[in-house]
């Protein structure tokens, strides 16, 4: 779970600006079941979070930090990239080095994992356990001035011979120690915390943005019969018009496998999946909302999986179309369904970016309390960002889930909560919003001036 994240001279960010889920103490009787205890600590974390603002005043740009702090973790770097960082453009102050800390819950621990950045270089880096008010250091990186990379990390020394060698090399001076680890070892080498930690960043935590689609979403309908049940009644009781999922598996050979991938595709395809290990597969969604898949074996197997949704006519039979003949709207809900049935059981976080693209608000507000009121079993956690102004709702949300991204006179982004303000508990926070009490809203210009003027339109 994500408890906070920390991020400056980042796009918009150019001052330190910090997200943050710990629950306000002052809320303590207030929607209890949105919260989870923070481990050695008298806190909580919310489950639950929407960030509001006006078009262009950063709140993308916080799904963006989240999406570079996971990427740099996780992904080797080439030499010729440098950090890869988008520094704030608007000020001299932007040269400066970028620095992102992310507090997060993994295997009911909490832990900081951070790092400071210039254009070319990591330099500075952290992973540490947070135990109440103290701090217990799994590593700490510095980059010289010479660009060698120093790490100090005592505990991992004493869990093989192959981790305390990688320590005294250190790695790649535009690279995270903690992609050089998974990037150089063996899972079998990480010992228990580090893979929990890597984990945590590989399988938990999910983005998801405006226009992505979920490439498993074929695989995982085909192979698993209580989803393709949940997917269906899902999207019937949503008012879609589908009725059910209908799924097909069908292997080709790979003339033609080729001949229905674009070319344009078909060589990163490939390249993906030589990539795996044997055993695992190769995914691709298409287009249609067809998938492909590569079977790692010695003898490569190749399949297309077709997903079709089931609409029932007014003489009881049903009609099979493509997922491409579907509403935007159908379709990117389909892509939120996996989250919803994979948090009814198990950890994980999801931050969407524009969750209201194509979704009526009334969806939107359904999904919202689908989430709340289901996902409950697990450490789940779900965070938005949005313009969806039916969520402001104090019977459906805490004041602090509710968050605000507004861009100041000098083009920095500022974020802050509801409770930054004092609100009755009685108060329309829908109608303040809109009316402007809480910003975060565009103001807008003279339209007018654009309008042709009469003179205008008479020498047209």
């Amino acid at each position: 779970m994500l408890v906070s994240l920390s991020v400056s001279n980042f796009r918009s960010f150019l001052k330190e600006e910090t997200f943050s889920l710990v629950a306000s103490k002052r809320l303590a009787d207030t929607h209890k079941g949105h919260l989870v205890p923070i481990p050695n600590s008298d806190e909580f974390v919310l489950r639950m979070a929407v960030i509001y603002g006006a078009n262009g005043a950063g709140k993308s740009n916080l799904f963006r930090a989240l999406r570079f702090v996971k990427m740099v973790a996780l992904r080797a770097n080439k030499k010729s990239n440098g950090s890869r960082r988008e520094r704030f453009d608007f000020s001299d102050s932007g040269t400066g080095p970028s620095n992102f800390d992310l507090q997060f819950i993994s295997n009911n621990k909490l832990y900081r994992f951070g790092f400071e950045c210039d254009d070319a270089k990591i330099t500075e880096e952290w992973l540490v356990e947070v135990i109440g008010a103290k701090e217990r250091v799994i590593y700490e990186r510095t980059t010289n001035s010479d660009g060698k990379v120093e790490i100090v990390a005592k505990e991992l020394e004493k869990i093989n011979k192959k981790i305390s060698a990688l320590i005294t090399i250190g790695g790649p001076q535009n690279q995270s120690f903690l992609a050089t680890i998974g990037a150089t070892l063996e899972l079998s080498d990480f010992g228990e915390e580090l893979s929990g930690i890597i984990r945590w960043f590989e399988a938990d935590l999910f983005l998801v943005g405006p226009n992505q689609v979920y490439a498993p979403l074929g695989h995982e309908l085909s192979s698993d019969t209580d989803f393709l049940k949940f997917a269906g009644d899902f999207l019937k009781s949503s008012s879609t018009g589908v009725d059910h999922l209908v799924t097909q598996k069908k292997e080709l050979s790979e003339e033609e496998l080729k001949a229905i991938v674009p070319d344009a595709i078909w060589a990163k395809f490939i390249e993906q999946a030589s990539g795996t290990d044997e055993g695992e597969m190769g995914l691709m969604r298409m287009p249609n909302g067809d998938s492909v898949i590569i079977e790692k074996t010695h003898e490569n197997h190749f399949y297309k999986i077709s997903v079709r949704a089931a609409h029932k006519a007014h003489n009881g039979k049903f009609l099979q179309l493509d997922l491409k003949e579907e509403s935007d709207g159908t379709r990117r809900l389909l892509d939120f369904i996996p989250a919803l049935h994979r948090l009814q059981s198990k950890d994980g976080l999801y931050f969407v970016d524009e969750i209201d693209r194509s979704m009526h608000p009334m969806l939107v507000r359904k999904l919202i309390d689908y989430f709340l009121s289901s996902c409950t079993s697990a450490m789940a956690q779900l965070i938005v960002t949005t313009h969806e102004s039916t969520l402001l709702d104090l019977e459906l949300l805490r004041r602090d889930e509710i968050w605000f991204a507004e861009k100041d006179r000098d083009l920095e982004t500022r974020l802050y909560s509801l409770m930054d303000f004092k609100v009755r508990t009685d108060l329309e926070i829908r109608k303040n919003y809109l009316n402007g009490r809480f910003g975060a809203i565009p103001f807008f210009g003279d339209f007018e001036k654009l309008l042709p003027n009469s003179e205008c339109m008479e020498n047209a």
